[in-house]
This record gives C-alpha cells, sequence and structure tokens, in this order.
C-alpha cells in the first residue's frame, strides 16, 4: 500500500478523468492521497473531492506565489482547517523564485499559516524555492515545531533536511528524485532516516522517470518509491509500508470514518 502525500487532483487538468485517475492510483496500489489546495478559491473543491472519494484527503492553503492579495483571512483559514477530512495546513511556505521585489506579504501569509496550525493541530505542508535560509528561520522563529508537517517536493540539501528534521518535520521526495541530474538530492535521500521518509508526485507536474514528459498522476507515486528503494537498498514493500506509516504518524486526523 502506497499513499501520495501531495498532488493537486482539484486542478482543471484532471476534470476529464478524475475518477479514471483515482482507480489506476488504486490499481497501482496507491490507496491514498492528499491533495493540497494552492489557492483559497479551490477550498471547498478540495474538500468535495475528499468527501466524494475514499482514500481522499485534503489540505486548504495559499501557495507563496498567488498574489499578496490573496492571503486568506485568519477567520476563514481557521473554519475550512475545521473539516474533519481537511487534515493539514498548506501548501505554504516562501518562493523567491517565481516573485520578486518586497516578499514581506509572504513571509507575513506564511506566518499565518504556521500559527493556524498550531491553534487547529494540524501540520503544515511547507513549499520553499530560493528561499531556505528564511524558510528555516521562520520555522524557528515561529515555532512550527510545535505542529510538525512535512517539506514537500524537497529539493534542498542535507543541512536543511538535518534542521528541518531537528524540528520534527518530514521530508518527501517526488519526482525530481528520479532524474538522472539530482545527483546530489538523491544523497540526501540515502541520509533521511526512515522515519522520516515520505513520497508524492506532485501532480500535475514532474512526472517521475520513466513517465517523464507525461501529466503525473498518483498512480506514478509508486515510480517514485521503487527508485527510492533501489537507492538505498530497500524493497519497493518496505519503501510502501514505512513511508504510509510515517503518512498516517503525521497526519493524524487522516483517519477513515
Amino acid at each position: 500500500m502506497l499513499v501520495d502525500s501531495h498532488c493537486h487532483l482539484d486542478f482543471d487538468d484532471f476534470d476529464a478523468d478524475r475518477a479514471g485517475i483515482l482507480a489506476r492510483a488504486q490499481a497501482a496500489g496507491v490507496q491514498e492521497v492528499l491533495v493540497a489546495a494552492v489557492v483559497e478559491a479551490h477550498w471547498p473543491r478540495v474538500r468535495a473531492l475528499a468527501a466524494e472519494y475514499p482514500g481522499v484527503w485534503a489540505a486548504a492553503g495559499v501557495h507563496p506565489n498567488e498574489p499578496a492579495a490573496e492571503t486568506p483571512e485568519w477567520e476563514s483559514l481557521l473554519a475550512a482547517l475545521a473539516s474533519d477530512k481537511v487534515v493539514a495546513v498548506g501548501e505554504t511556505g516562501l518562493d523567491y523564485f517565481r516573485s520578486e521585489g518586497d516578499l514581506s506579504w509572504q513571509r507575513e501569509r506564511f506566518a499565518r499559516h504556521i500559527a493556524a496550525a498550531k491553534a487547529t493541530g494540524k501540520p503544515l505542508i511547507v513549499h520553499t524555492r530560493a528561499a531556505a535560509a528564511d524558510t528555516i528561520a521562520m520555522l524557528r522563529s515561529e515555532e512550527a515545531a510545535a505542529a510538525g508537517g512535512v517539506i514537500h517536493c524537497f529539493t534542498e540539501n542535507w543541512d536543511f533536511a538535518k534542521a528541518a528534521m531537528d524540528m520534527g518535520f518530514y521530508i518527501s521526495f517526488s519526482g525530481i528524485v528520479t532524474f538522472k541530474k539530482s545527483i546530489e538530492l538523491q544523497a540526501v535521500a540515502r541520509k533521511v532516516p526512515a522515519d522520516r521518509l515520505l513520497v508524492e508526485t506532485d501532480a500535475p507536474y514532474l512526472a517521475p522517470a520513466p513517465q517523464r514528459g507525461r501529466r503525473n498522476e498518483p498512480a506514478f507515486v509508486a515510480h517514485v518509491a521503487a527508485f527510492l528503494g533501489a537507492l538505498r537498498g530497500e524493497t519497493l514493500e518496505d519503501i510502501a509500508a514505512q513511508t504510509t506509516a510515517n503518512f498516517h504518524a503525521l497526519f493524524k486526523h487522516a483517519v477513515a470514518a
């Protein structure tokens, strides 16, 4: 059994065949998926998907690359997180690669999400790009360890991974780890302790080898898990069992009714 710990099945990319995608995931041994919202307008959509399909969970947050005006109000964020099927806060974080100028609003938004995670007891799904030092600094200064969470689609170095894990965070690997040029990332993946490891697709993006160039989907997380197993000298079954256990250790609200 596998879990895709991060995907975007709410995106329009999947409107034509969402049920088929979930059926293919089941056939590939992917029993659960976590759908992370990136805009407030999609919070009802991710909740509806989680309500409709068994094994689908939701997260509510606003991505750091969304404009400053899209920062959610405190009350609306807490209301979205009140749903039983919404098991995490995110995705959220810092991204200095795609955004320019004074990005203090990104940091304010991130702080609001961290506070919401602590208030609700639901962990964070953290996105970081070209903002490693500030991401770690904020996780520390805002005492995010009290909520815990995951660094999703991990692409940073070992020092970042260790700093995040020292605060109780998990490290999630996407299809990027299967790319031939991801040598440094693969070295990190070998070192992450088994009890801190997660796998994801980030679908529809970043399809893993041997599916590169295609629209990504949750079934393909099996390729990520198999690659990690080979990299770490473990079986696919070992990786599947461990990452599934880790998913439920982190996302404690993801419990079947």
